[in-house]
């Protein structure tokens, strides 16, 4: 109950109502991933596709993140960008947003050229990038003129030292990089992270560039303790989203 908020729509909608209440914006999250049935990706998919007419009838503040594998890339590519595109298509319709989650190292370069090609005729749709892929920074660096809506996170895959970074240092180093390029050159970011050593750097970076509050927000997991930070965000009049993740597969994500 701490971390997931039940296992049913009704459920995640009343959450996200409340969270809304305390002025938090929301993302909602279906758990589950590796979904290989075709008739399967359609039916996670037009639950998503319930969850954005709720939020809309309901005029919640909240979007929607989906895991590529959740709606078909282990079948195929095409499977993904077709059931992709349904939603941010009906999500645009609601004026609403749709984020990519990023998912193990062999689904980067599929979930990535997906995004691109969306993003060419609908710009209400973001990606997620792991800051401890020693591939991010060249990855997002050809991404900037586009003026992209993205999330970092560190990553919690166990990838091969080859192309990832392993140490706590190396990977907070490439975070804090990957920061001051999205800041200078005004992209959007999504800062997800609950490590407290990094979030005084990005105050400080936030303060260096001089970046707008409608430039940023703030990212965190329902129900991790923050240790006054999200009173301070809020104090400093920044946007604060909450990952609201639910479903009946919520075993596999608590643990």
């Amino acid at each position: 109950d701490q971390y997931v908020a039940g296992d049913a729509i009704q459920s995640v909608l009343k959450k996200t109502k409340y969270l809304n209440s305390k002025k938090y914006n929301v993302t909602i999250d279906l758990l589950g991933e590796h979904i290989s049935e075709l008739n399967e990706t359609k039916n996670i998919t037009n639950i998503y596709l319930e969850i954005l007419k709720e939020i809309n009838n309901s005029n919640l503040s909240s979007n929607i993140s989906v895991k590529p594998t959740h709606i078909g890339l282990d079948i195929n590519n095409d499977t993904f960008r077709k059931n992709a595109l349904k939603l941010v298509k009906q999500a645009n319709e609601y004026n609403n947003f749709i984020r990519f989650d990023m998912e193990n190292s062999q689904t980067t370069d599929m979930t990535i050229q997906t995004f691109k090609e969306i993003y060419q005729d609908y710009k209400n749709v973001g990606i997620v990038f792991q800051a401890y892929l020693k591939r991010t920074y060249d990855d997002l660096e050809k991404l900037m003129d586009e003026k992209i809506n993205f999330r970092l996170c560190k990553g919690i895959y166990n990838e091969n030292p080859d192309i990832a970074y392993k140490s706590y240092n190396e990977i907070n180093n490439n975070y804090l990089r990957i920061v001051e390029l999205a800041f200078s050159n005004k992209n959007y970011i999504a800062l997800a992270t609950h490590d407290l050593k990094l979030l005084k750097e990005i105050y400080h970076l936030i303060e260096k560039y001089n970046v707008s509050n409608t430039n940023f927000e703030f990212q965190v997991l329902y129900g991790v303790p923050m240790k006054g930070w999200l009173k301070r965000h809020l104090e400093n009049n920044f946007k604060v989203r909450v990952y609201l993740p639910y479903g009946p597969q919520w075993y596999e994500y608590s643990i």
